[in-house]
């Protein structure tokens, strides 16, 4: 295989195993009729890997892609392995509609991360590696460097590495050290000169800023786990190194639980995070040909079989390549994209909140600016004397968020603020609760959400008052309120003064803050109350009214889709003749193109530059223009846990203008020929097919690049 035949690519990518190979017709008493959820998880990873080897993509982005395929597979097996192997140790057996009991499963996982990793491992041999030393660009094994260079590197490693290692012996009078996850360590079997009892020992390999030794011409690189394996004398003086095992352990992550009492929350989640990093092991990472001895005794103290090693001749951590990833070398990079303001917010003294009265407003990013939009929404109504109040809720932020310093102003001066927080997003825990701390003691009212709910909505809320009375302002977005996530990740959101909407809000906000029990709302579709059955309903009139001359119609844009309810109603639509596309980036459960159950239903995944992760909902309502269907946007995915455990927003977005926005967003998802996948039957994904189009075809532009194209030509125009 060569990086310059993309067929050979593609096929070498083209499918990782599906648990029904023929699925043939299949109806509604088959729980096959239900792709594995993790099975497709690791196929959305697939699709991402392919960003690796695809020589269209530019090569430093390859490598990130790399990185970011094992990052993946790295929150896979701390998320969902330890959940399954508690199911298997209890013997629960299988979960509703799950045809696989959790010991099958397992083993159906392991084959195919197996699989994938090998994938792995030939992408970044085969086609990374040799693409950047084409290019001048390499990393290099010890063995590689010459005299003067092992010198300089050996100097180099005792003045920054040397004095941070801490070599831990391990004997009775020593235990074995513990572990941390992700971490890299070295093994070492030693033995004292003229004995012959073996000894053991663990070096981890530092977490330091930069995991590259750089030779010094910015091109050339060594690991630093190469540096600390080839100078271990240094580290056991008078010791003869008998054999050496570098390894890597992931722990469980899914140790969470719910807590009764909401005050209670700050301390249950702090407890969470000390088991979290003492959690069981569930995968060990190790080099090749692992020396049998040393591998039994990590076994035996992480308490792992066999079937949790994953052997790999390739890097234990693809995380280092973050750094050539890094390297300023314009021509290897995506050319920089820098978001566009809005028409009319231009200029530090544009007034957002009057633009917003003036109609209502969508901002698309990352092609749009998200710091001239919602975070000066937050900004110019906590510096604004009529503000009475705003309400927002946070549930990923970045580590220097403009949100909180805002928030903070508005406090200080007077305003009232209320906050939710929610302590439960998994993997921000420790950032939430040091958010929520600084919020409190500048007098924030800050809560924790509602008692058994995770609140996941995306939503602000200002009050003003205004010579005509009080005046209520909304933001409901599809993305955190993240400013470096806004960058690379495809978001909408909806701005509006909407006396129906913000009146929702308000009742949103108090059901979240002071536990009503409000049910009804006037154009909102709330999770866990409403938004389901609404969108149930939804579905159903497109079956009511589609006939063979005019059949109903349904786009949906989404994460995942797993919800077996909704999955059953969209095959009943299908059934019906409804046709269905249905844009998922990650996971989806329902199983795509089956005679009989499914065969107007399409799946389509974009995967490319920017992480797709808006949801837009389009219903045709029997309407001749499809600007009259009815589109909504909101921050939930059709999950299970988002229409049942979350708190979640959805708003119908009204105005005819708006409706040809998001409209367009759907369109060119569609139409995308460039990094577009399509499912099949059997729940593989294959890239669509370009050979009929030209080159110049917008078809063949890709949906990142054309939406960045059409953003910067309407500025243009405007200007």
């Amino acid at each position: 295989m060569t990086e310059t035949d993309p067929e050979s690519t593609e096929q070498m990518l083209s499918r990782i195993g599906s648990d029904v190979p023929d699925p043939g017709e299949m109806g509604f008493d088959d729980p096959s009729r239900f792709l594995n959820r993790d099975i497709q998880w690791l196929e959305f990873n697939r699709r991402v890997l392919f960003q690796a080897v695809d020589p269209r993509t530019p090569l430093l982005e390859r490598v990130r892609f790399l990185a970011i395929t094992a990052r993946n597979l790295d929150e896979f097996f701390m998320k969902r392995i330890g959940g399954l192997k508690r199911r298997r140790d209890l013997r629960l057996g299988a979960q509703y509609f799950e045809t696989l009991p959790p010991e099958r499963q397992l083993d159906e996982l392991r084959r195919v991360v197996v699989e994938l990793m090998e994938l792995q491992r030939r992408c970044f041999r085969q086609n990374v590696l040799s693409s950047l030393i084409e290019n001048g660009i390499e990393l290099l094994g010890w063995d590689d460097l010459t005299e003067e260079e092992k010198r300089d590197a050996e100097s180099w490693y005792r003045a920054n590495i040397f004095p941070i290692l801490t070599p831990l012996a391990v004997d009775p009078g020593h235990r074995f050290p513990f572990i941390s996850n992700l971490s890299v360590s070295i093994g070492v079997m030693l033995r004292r000169a003229g004995e012959t009892e073996e000894l053991f020992a663990r070096v981890k390999v530092p977490e330091v800023p930069r995991r590259l030794y750089d030779l010094g011409d910015g091109r050339r690189f060594v690991p630093v786990q190469e540096l600390i394996e080839h100078n271990l004398d240094d580290l056991f003086p008078g010791m003869e190194i008998l054999r050496i095992l570098p390894f890597r352990v992931t722990r469980n992550a899914d140790v969470e639980e719910e807590s009764e009492d909401a005050e209670d929350l700050l301390e249950h989640i702090q407890q969470q995070l000390r088991e979290r990093r003492f959690a069981s092991v569930v995968r060990l990472e190790v080099g090749p040909d692992p020396d049998p001895r040393v591998l039994k005794l990590i076994l035996d103290e992480l308490d792992l079989d066999e079937m949790d090693v994953y052997q790999t001749d390739s890097l234990l951590d693809y995380g280092i390549l973050d750094d050539i990833a890094d390297l300023d070398v314009p021509d290897f990079r995506f050319q920089p994209w820098r978001p566009v303001i809005p028409r009319g917010l231009e200029g530090d003294s544009s007034d957002l909140l009057a633009a917003i009265r003036s109609g209502d407003m969508i901002v698309h990013m990352p092609y749009e600016s998200f710091d001239a939009t919602v975070e000066r929404f937050v900004e110019q109504a906590a510096a604004d004397p009529r503000v009475l109040c705003i309400k927002q809720t946070l549930y990923r932020t970045s580590g220097d968020s403009p949100f909180i310093p805002s928030l903070i102003k508005a406090a200080e001066s007077g305003k009232q603020v209320a906050v939710l927080v929610e302590l439960r997003a998994r993997f921000d825990e420790a950032r939430n609760i040091h958010w929520a701390g600084k919020l409190e003691d500048a007098g924030v009212h800050v809560a924790y959400g509602v008692v058994g709910l995770k609140t996941h909505t995306k939503t602000v809320l200002v009050v003003r008052q205004e010579a005509g009375g009080i005046r209520c302002y909304a933001y409901l977005g599809t993305g955190n309120f993240n400013s470096k996530t806004a960058g690379i990740y495809e978001d909408v959101g909806l701005f509006t003064a909407d006396p129906a909407i913000t009146e929702d809000l308000v009742t949103l906000f108090n059901y979240m803050t002071g536990r009503s029990r409000q049910r009804e709302y006037n154009k909102l579709l709330v999770a866990p109350t409403t938004m389901k059955s609404t969108f149930l309903d939804y579905i159903e009139r497109e079956v009511r009214i589609s006939t063979p001359e005019r059949p109903g119609r349904i786009i949906c844009k989404m994460n995942q889709l797993e919800d077996r309810e909704v999955t059953d109603a969209l095959y009943r639509a299908s059934q019906a003749g409804v046709q269905i596309d249905c844009i998922v980036r990650g996971f989806c459960c329902l199983r795509a193109g089956v005679p009989g159950l499914s065969e107007n239903i399409r799946i389509h995944s974009i995967i490319g530059r920017f992480l797709e992760h808006s949801r837009i909902f389009w219903f045709s309502g029997g309407r001749e223009d499809h600007l009259d269907g009815d589109f909504i946007i909101g921050s939930a995915d059709w999950m299970y846990r988002n229409l049942h455990n979350r708190v979640e927003a959805a708003t119908p977005v009204e105005n005819r203008g708006l409706r040809a926005r998001l409209w367009e967003i759907l369109m060119i998802n569609l139409d995308d020929h460039r990094q577009s996948w399509r499912m099949r039957s059997d729940g593989t994904y294959a890239l669509r097919d370009a050979s009929e189009f030209a080159e110049d075809d917008p078809r063949m532009e890709g949906t990142h690049a054309r939406l960045m194209r059409l953003t910067r030509e309407r500025t243009e125009s405007d200007g």
